[in-house]
């Protein structure tokens, strides 16, 4: 189960970073984000919380000591 979340997490993380190369490399192309650097922010927030999470479990329940 907890594989299967660190998957979903980790597809988080890639739809952010894809959406954050399409805002970078064709801004003009997004029309109804008429603020493009607030866009990013929520995406690199969306990426930090997915990423924050896949280490909280690998530290809390994937660690061979506990």
């Amino acid at each position: 189960m907890l594989d299967a979340l660190i998957k979903k997490l980790e597809g988080e993380v890639a739809v952010a970073k894809a959406n954050i190369n399409v805002y970078l490399n064709n801004p003009a192309g997004i029309g109804e984000h008429s603020d493009i650097v607030e866009a990013i922010e929520v995406q690199v927030e969306k990426m930090a919380a997915a990423e924050e999470k896949i280490q909280s479990i690998r530290e809390n329940f994937m660690n061979p000591l506990l």
